[in-house]
């Protein structure tokens, strides 16, 4: 996909982070743009900004992980601007605390909007694509799923959040094959970024209240939340570094995006595992103070 302008690009988790600066991108490209996500207000500013770029812009309030609600979405869009080009399928949340420790309902979050969000949105605009494609030759469209580069590590003490990307990764590698069965003119990417400084540590903010857990924190969960929430301040990089990585590889076709090449030492390692049958690398191997603070603060000793 080679062209943006007079397309109409769908963007989840529209109104910050990722989101926003896809759509400020999108925007700058002559592209018509859906911006959706739960934050009401935030999204209202939102689109008024990309408004103001001067794209047309539909804002839509949404919770991801309801399956009517996307649907809804995916009309909505049509009746406006028609199918879409470019799907951005990037709305998330963050999860953090030992396994075991992660209560039901905060699964039930967490892979409602990280995984079944991207289901959603799979489910409800690749058939608008591939309809598009089969009526136009010159149809080009593409769909970028967010997971992360916790999508191709396993991360200790934040297990929810690194299965439901972990998810994305598959369900993405699985479309990316699927479409190949189809057509040539609807493509797939994966996003894997490592830490970028945006809102998603902040996430249960927006946690709807029938998702809420009144179950009391537990120590592990409330150092794995302060652990992220430090990690992603201290990120490298920036949102519009990824948005610009995001539309070089729909230019290029690409499936896998790496806005974090040093991280990528960590997916080898793991692998390597994988393929020589050792056991999983002490992913603490490069920063041994921080794995024993850890281990420390969770009541463990040392690592054997």
């Amino acid at each position: 996909m080679k062209h943006f302008h007079g397309g109409t690009a769908v963007i989840t988790g529209a109104a910050s982070g990722f989101g926003l600066e896809v759509s400020r991108r999108a925007a700058s490209l002559g592209m018509n743009i859906v911006m959706a996500d739960i934050q009401a207000d935030a999204l209202i500013r939102a689109a008024a900004e990309i408004s103001a770029l001067g794209a047309p812009v539909l804002p839509y309030p949404i919770d991801v992980a309801q399956a009517a609600a996307v649907e809804a979405l995916g009309q909505a869009t049509l009746e406006r601007f028609g199918p879409p080009t470019f799907v951005f399928n990037n709305a998330g949340v963050s999860g953090a605390g030992l396994v075991w420790e992660t209560t039901a309902r905060d699964w039930e979050w967490v892979l409602g909007v990280n995984l079944m969000g991207v289901v959603h949105g799979i489910r409800v605009f690749a058939p608008m694509m591939l309809e598009a494609a089969g009526r136009d030759p010159a149809y080009r469209g593409h769909i970028v799923n967010t997971a992360s580069v916790a999508g191709l590590l396993a991360a200790p003490n934040m297990g929810v959040y690194t299965v439901s990307k972990h998810a994305v990764v598959a369900l993405s590698e699985t479309l990316y094959h699927d479409l190949r069965l189809v057509t040539g003119q609807v493509h797939a990417s994966v996003l894997c970024p490592s830490y970028v400084p945006t809102g998603i540590a902040h996430s249960a903010r927006h946690r709807p209240s029938d998702m809420k857990d009144r179950t009391p924190q537990t120590r592990s969960q409330r150092i794995g939340r302060a652990m992220a929430s430090k990690a992603v301040a201290a990120g490298t990089g920036t949102a519009a570094m990824v948005a610009e990585a995001v539309f070089d590889a729909i230019r290029e076709e690409r499936f896998y995006i790496h806005t974090h090449p040093d991280a990528l030492g960590g997916v080898r390692t793991r692998f390597d595992d994988v393929l020589d049958g050792r056991n999983p690398a002490d992913p603490f191997a490069d920063f041994p103070e921080l794995g024993a603070d850890l281990r420390k603060a969770l009541g463990a000793g040392p690592a054997d």
